[in-house]
């Protein structure tokens, strides 16, 4: 285990190598989310409905995250799973300019790439969950979060911007390629990384009993269960937006692939100030209302974008305002949740905890992409969008009269007896 103290943690060089990898990929990331859709809206003519099954199937994955966090708990050695999981994704990325150069690029291949890549981050994700906890010490749990959700949230304010400007000069399959080499990266300085194994615990238990016995843990866990309960609901709403926000960017408010870059990544320097505030915001009010400050302002930011309207430059400040609250708030609520779950999870259940929890949590997203294209199609995307925003706002519901709304510090927190 790690014992560097938080001010160490800019001088841990484990911590340092490992942040790189996942700014570097975070950036590759934002070039393509914003790249898929646009290849589905200007290259093949996708409908609003089209548009939300291929977000569907970016997620769709994780239905199956419970059984791969089975299987993953079982590796001692998570770090090797999480670099197959960045060289996966480099092929699958990188089939798209091919297709593209051999005029065989279609709806269904980009399907497949979405379902493919969201198989490899899902299997990633449930390594990392236990990987983590091997690399930073328990004390330094909250700001090792803040520091990775920062990296996070500057890939969003720079990463829509080149991304919508590579899309511009390249066309988005071949911007596609820039993110292939992101995970390259990253894999390389995994690859470099010598983090101590955890000790897993012998069991002969068959997969589905041991993915079975990870949801019943969620599902009693006094902090877990309505955790991941608000979680989902929020994951819900918000996916009916962002499944449309691009086509509605590009279609409604009548912006380019530029102009959408530039507002998405100034907006997201609200996910940058929400990162370094939460830490200490949960500090001084609590973690858990600012974790309820999160649920309720996230998903309703998205008003401010659906109701813009006026000269272009007011629709691209409003996208902008739109995600700059937004960001602002997600951070506020994962920071101070992810360093609560990673407190109250028992050492040997974290990969299942992390399997469990995307099944659902994530697991909803697909849903709430389909139910926001449909929705686009049949009442129209404006309103879809305002849809997505006053639903959000019920996620706050779940944690009243939980210990998440008590809890104030981190540091005495134990795992409970279940």
């Amino acid at each position: 285990m790690s014992t560097a103290t938080t001010a160490g943690l800019w001088r841990d060089r484990r911590f340092r190598t490992f942040w790189s990898a996942q700014g570097v990929s975070e950036f590759g990331d934002r070039i393509t989310e914003l790249a898929l859709p646009l290849i589905a809206v200007t290259m093949l003519d996708a409908s609003p409905s089209q548009v939300g099954f291929l977000t569907a199937a970016v997620w769709l994955p994780n239905l199956a995250s419970l059984f791969i966090g089975a299987w993953v708990d079982r590796r001692p050695d998570k770090r090797p799973l999480m670099i197959a999981a960045d060289l996966i994704r480099t092929v699958v990325l990188l089939t798209l300019p091919v297709a593209y150069w051999l005029d065989l690029l279609t709806l269904g291949h980009l399907y497949v790439i979405a379902i493919l890549a969201g198989t490899a981050h899902v299997m990633f994700n449930t390594a990392y969950a236990a990987f983590f906890v091997r690399l930073v010490a328990r004390e330094d749990y909250l700001e090792a979060n803040s520091k990775l959700s920062a990296t996070r949230s500057i890939s969003f304010m720079g990463g829509p911007a080149l991304g919508g400007l590579l899309v511009q000069w390249l066309t988005a399959p071949f911007a596609m390629i820039a993110d292939a080499l992101t995970f390259v990266f990253s894999a390389i300085q995994l690859s470099r990384l010598d983090v101590e194994p955890a000790v897993t615990e012998e069991s002969s238990e068959p997969l589905l009993r041991r993915a079975a016995a990870g949801m019943r843990y969620v599902l009693k866990h006094p902090y877990l269960r309505p955790g991941l309960a608000c979680a989902t609901t929020v994951n819900f709403f918000n996916l009916i937006s962002l499944a449309l926000l691009v086509l509605f960017a590009s279609r409604n408010l009548g912006l380019s692939a530029g102009v959408i870059g530039v507002a998405l990544g100034i907006g997201a320097s609200g996910g940058l100030l929400g990162a370094v505030s939460a830490s200490p915001l949960s500090r001084r009010l609590g973690a858990g209302p600012v974790i309820a400050f999160g649920a309720v302002v996230f998903p309703g930011s998205v008003a401010i974008a659906a109701l813009a309207d006026g000269p272009t430059w007011v629709k691209a400040a409003a996208l902008a305002v739109a995600e700059f609250v937004g960001a602002f708030a997600v951070m506020c609520f994962d920071v101070p949740l992810n360093s609560l779950e990673a407190a109250v999870v028992h050492e040997h259940m974290r990969s299942r905890v992390a399997g469990a929890f995307s099944t659902i949590n994530y697991g909803i997203r697909p849903l709430g992409a389909v139910v926001g294209g449909f929705l686009g199609t049949w009442i129209g995307v404006r309103e879809t969008l305002l849809v997505s925003a006053a639903g959000g706002l019920l996620s706050v519901l779940w944690l009243i009269g939980t210990p998440i709304i008590r809890a104030r510090e981190l540091t005495g927190l134990e795992p409970p007896e279940l």
